[in-house]
C-alpha cells in the first residue's frame, strides 16, 4: 500500500511582497504601479528582503497586485495608460492564512 504524502502546506502565510502591498495600500491613497512598486521595493530593501533582482520583484509585485484586484481587495481605476490602485476595506483579509487545496 503506497504512502500518501501531502504536497502542500495545510496553512499558508502571506509572503513579504503581499505584506508590503497591504501596508502601502492601507493608507487610503491611490497609487500608480510605478510609484507603488518604488515604495514596496524600498520597504523590502529596508527589511533586507528584496532578493532575486529588481525585475523579478517587479513581476512578483504585479502578480500579487493583480491577485488582490481579482479578489476585490484592491480597486483599479483610471485610463488605460495611467491605472491607479487603491486598497478597499477587505484588504485586511489578504494577511490572514488560508487553507491550501489538497
Amino acid at each position: 500500500m503506497p504512502i500518501q504524502r501531502k504536497s502542500a502546506f495545510s496553512r499558508r502565510l502571506p509572503d513579504l511582497v503581499t505584506e508590503e502591498l497591504v501596508s502601502v495600500l492601507s493608507k487610503k491613497k491611490s497609487f500608480e504601479f510605478k510609484q507603488l512598486f518604488d515604495i514596496v521595493h524600498e520597504n523590502l530593501r529596508k527589511r533586507n528582503a528584496a532578493s532575486g533582482g529588481e525585475e523579478m520583484l517587479r513581476l512578483r509585485t504585479y502578480e500579487k497586485l493583480s491577485g488582490l484586484v481579482e479578489n476585490q481587495m484592491v480597486e483599479k481605476t483610471g485610463p488605460i495608460n495611467a491605472k491607479k490602485y487603491r486598497g478597499l476595506s477587505t484588504l485586511a483579509n489578504a494577511l490572514k492564512p488560508v487553507d491550501a487545496v489538497r
